[in-house]
């Protein structure tokens, strides 16, 4: 398939480039001296997009026009919000991404992140490293998990397993999901607003897509609904947070803490979240094993090449 030309739109797992790079006539975007001299010389030969679907990356409109014959744009990711789907659409370009095969490591960053920041568990290891438990005594106390209300905001894939984590913390699950209400079984609890649902939850894991439509939902309603004693575990993507509401509550004490993995303009965190004790931060990293981005990789190049040899994407956004 090397007479097929790809674009890698930026750096991703050196698997994925690898497998991109020995099957096709691949291109390193980021790496042209010039990408306006590169767009003018190869934009009508490109076939292909390689990209992520997170903020840095992601296939803006004004990308897709570059490359008039593109076909197929095939991201690292399950989300897919910085690619811009009508645009694609409006061309037949076919977009794939990688459901399914981070949903475990996804969950489990989600349940690490509830557990630190109720249990206090970076704050206490920087507390013995600095030298202050011989100085200052015992450790704060913290917040005990086991039979608490788990709230997670979008009950998908990912929401689902966050909620089989919880379950085996003794935790009772609450969710707002409107689109999924119907497949949920067992003993979970739906509730009919973010609101609501943050008024019953300890701590509210948020796992829905971003995109326009989730865009700042999260804010100061929820948070003063969410409550003094209540913290914020936030999996899914940095748009849906306002995150002046979020630093503002935080301020305030009107929630107890919160756990990021994701921020509204990766990779900078607001200099305020990084000051406060009671916030625990990880640069997005939720997918970021070994285990998970070789899956990813092989299913972005499966997309890939199931498409170039006329067969049906695997895992196509709909």
């Amino acid at each position: 398939m090397k007479e097929i030309n790809v674009v890698i739109a930026g750096k991703l797992s050196d698997r994925l480039m690898s497998k991109v790079e020995t099957a096709f006539t691949a291109y390193r975007l980021w790496e042209q001296p010039s990408q306006e001299a590169f767009f003018k010389e190869k934009g009508n030969d490109i076939q292909a997009i390689v990209t992520s679907g997170n903020p840095v990356m992601g296939a803006s409109k004004a990308l897709i026009e570059r490359f008039p014959n593109l076909k197929i744009i095939a991201s690292n990711g399950v989300g897919y919000d910085s690619i811009d789907i009508a645009a694609a659409k409006a061309r037949n370009v076919i977009v794939t991404n990688t459901p399914q095969v981070l949903n475990d490591c996804v969950a489990d960053i989600g349940m690490g992140l509830l557990l630190d920041v109720a249990r206090g568990i970076t704050s206490a290891d920087r507390y013995v490293r600095e030298g202050r438990w011989p100085v200052e005594g015992r450790f704060r106390m913290a917040t005990k998990v086991s039979g608490k209300c788990c709230g997670i905001v979008g009950f998908g894939n990912i929401g689902s397993a966050v909620a089989r984590r919880a379950a085996a913390f003794n935790m009772d699950i609450h969710f707002y999901d409107p689109s999924a209400a119907h497949k949920v079984t067992g003993t979970a609890t739906s509730h009919e607003s973010l609101v609501s649902l943050a008024q019953a939850a300890d701590f509210l894991v948020l796992t829905l897509p971003g995109g326009e439509k989730t865009r700042g939902v999260i804010n100061r309603d929820v948070f003063n609904a969410l409550g003094s004693k209540g913290f914020l575990i936030s999996i899914s993507r940095g748009s849906v947070v306002n995150e002046d509401d979020l630093i503002e509550a935080l301020q305030n004490q009107t929630i107890a803490g919160a756990g990021m993995d994701v921020y509204a303009h990766e990779p900078h965190v607001p200099e305020a979240l990084m000051a406060m004790p009671n916030v625990v931060l990880t640069p997005h990293i939720a997918s970021g094993t070994t285990e998970t981005f070789n899956a990813m990789a092989d299913l972005v190049y499966d997309n890939l090449a199931a498409f170039f040899s006329g067969k049906p994407t695997l895992t196509p956004v709909k």
